[in-house]
Parts: structure tokens; C-alpha cells; sequence
């Protein structure tokens, strides 16, 4: 009975034979319906996976080198939209604040030097009280 290894080809003889592109796009084909595995393609014709790989980067309807499809639904894009809205929104609230914030600062420097008064609190470090408020007042003359 013969032996797989009396019909293995020499480095030499496999680098001579080569496969038709119809052969080629076949087994891509059927790599592709999961009928066969790389690695089963690669044992029974004595093929490199390296070689089958190289098939699939030129024959493969599914393979496309760097071009990569986002799937969306509807739903994800409008609330996509929606998000993008809502920061923009918030950004333009932010800036507002922010010119009243500035205006108000700017009024009250310009009150303190018409005034000659320092109406910002600045608050200094104040003794704590262990109890909190009693009620009763302690003056110091």
C-alpha cells in the first residue's frame, strides 16, 4: 500500500509546480464557506500557509486590505448627532458664563477703585470651634 510520504515533493519540485488562478480562487472559495482550513489546505496539497495566505490577499472577495467597514444603525448615528449637539450646545452655555464671569470681575474692580473699598471677601484663616455655635456672642475690645 502506499505511503503519503512516497508522493511528498522535494523542496525543489514544489517550488517548480504552480497552481491556475482558478484552482487558487476555488480553495479561497472554500476557505471562505468554512469548508476547508488553512491548515488542512496547507497538508493535503503541500502548500506554505504562507502561500494560501498570499492567495487570500489576492483572490479573497471578504479580504480588502485597509479598508475597514463600520456598521451603524440608525439609532446610533442619530444619537451620535444628538451627543454632538448637546456638546456644542454646552460649549457655547460654558462661554457665556465664562464673559459673565469676566464682566462681573471687571465691575467689581471698577467699583473698588471708584470706592476705594475692598468689596471681595478675602476670607483669612479663622479659628475653629471645636462645639459649633452656643448662641451666646464673646466680644474682644
Amino acid at each position: 500500500m502506499a505511503t503519503r510520504s512516497q508522493f511528498k515533493l522535494s523542496i525543489s519540485q514544489r517550488r517548480l509546480r504552480s497552481f491556475s488562478v482558478e484552482f487558487k480562487k476555488e480553495k479561497v472559495l472554500e476557505l471562505e464557506r468554512r469548508i476547508i482550513t488553512i491548515s488542512e489546505l496547507s497538508r493535503q496539497y503541500d502548500v506554505s500557509p504562507t502561500s494560501i495566505h498570499r492567495w487570500i490577499k489576492k483572490f479573497s472577495t471578504q479580504y480588502s486590505k485597509g479598508i475597514k467597514t463600520i456598521v451603524e444603525t440608525e439609532s446610533d448615528t442619530r444619537k451620535l448627532l444628538e451627543l454632538q449637539a448637546r456638546i456644542a450646545e454646552l460649549e457655547r452655555v460654558i462661554g457665556q458664563k465664562q464673559v459673565q464671569l469676566d464682566f462681573k470681575d471687571k465691575m467689581i474692580d471698577l467699583a473698588e477703585n471708584f470706592y476705594g473699598i475692598d468689596i471681595k471677601k478675602k476670607f483669612e484663616n479663622r479659628p475653629s470651634s471645636g462645639s459649633g455655635s452656643t448662641g451666646s456672642s464673646s466680644s474682644v475690645a
